[in-house]
């Protein structure tokens, strides 16, 4: 039964692309990690809420297995397929994490289960995806920047360009305001406006020259530090809305807060912001 899964999922996954004909505003949602010391529940609570709105697709930010040793991942991938058949309408794309590939065989389950490659795009009404692997090393490898570059310049009429990754290798250059890096640098070339990644666990947002770069909330993954809402520790999914050119992005936690991406800074949530 659980290879009969797997194997609906991928096919569904796989070979049935978002509609090209989407209603306007297009809605999807993007979900932190799910794993990195899993609470038990909270995954299915967010990606519950998550798709609640019908978003047009799910795309998450990495880590959907605890992972890190092979003799299990099978059995997690297993599980989590199990866990969210009852979303499997909804177009899902998964970012590899570090939980996800660490081996040759690790990488291998990842292709098999999410149905994906390791990098790879798709277009939704006007935004276009670029999803990038960073799970083996902290900074984004020169053959990823290759395949950003040539995605981007393949899709360069998508008028709304989101680029995800699971580590944010950009956090210490937008933090230091440096604007000379590889990736900051095809962002301005390309107009991506977005570039999201999870693995901190922590919602925080950064703006450089026009490039808005988000440090996705946990989906699932254990909270560090203070653990307070302020502090972006708390566990929930951003809620993006397409209008042509015009990107509305909302941060809901579980308790209820919805708050605009503008109420977040480097630091958290950014003092006498209201929230929405």
């Amino acid at each position: 039964m659980p290879r009969l899964i797997t194997l609906s999922l991928m096919l569904l996954w796989a070979s049935a692309p978002v509609p090209s004909q989407i209603a306007r505003p297009l809605h999807f949602a993007i979900l932190g990690d799910r794993t990195g010391e899993t609470q038990a529940g909270v995954y299915e609570k967010v990606l519950r809420a998550a798709t609640s709105g019908q978003p047009a697709f799910v795309v998450t930010a990495g880590d959907t297995i605890q992972g890190l040793q092979d003799a299990t991942a099978e059995a997690e991938w297993q599980q989590w397929e199990q866990l969210v058949q009852p979303f499997r309408r909804f177009a899902l794309y998964l970012v590899p994490g570090n939980h996800d590939i660490w081996s040759d065989a690790s990488e291998s389950l990842f292709r098999k289960h999410s149905g994906r490659p390791l990098h790879y795009s798709f277009d939704a009404g006007p935004v276009h995806v670029t999803v990038l692997d960073n799970s083996r090393t902290e900074e984004l490898p020169a053959a990823e920047l290759e395949f950003l570059e040539q995605d981007l310049q393949a899709h360069a009429a998508q008028p709304v360009k989101f680029v995800i990754s699971h580590r944010p290798s950009w956090i210490l250059h937008v933090l230091t305001r440096n604007t000379d890096f590889p990736l900051h640098r095809l962002a301005r070339k390309y107009g991506v406006q977005y570039v999201v990644a999870g693995h901190v666990h922590q919602m925080l947002h950064f703006s450089l020259e026009g490039v808005e770069y988000v440090s996705m909330v946990s989906a699932g993954g254990h909270l560090r530090a203070s653990g307070r809402y302020e502090d972006g520790w708390f566990f929930g999914y951003a809620d993006v809305a397409v209008d042509g050119r015009t990107v509305s992005v909302r941060i809901h936690e579980m308790n209820g807060r919805v708050t605009a991406l503008s109420a977040w800074g480097p630091a958290g949530l950014v003092p006498f912001v209201p929230e929405k």
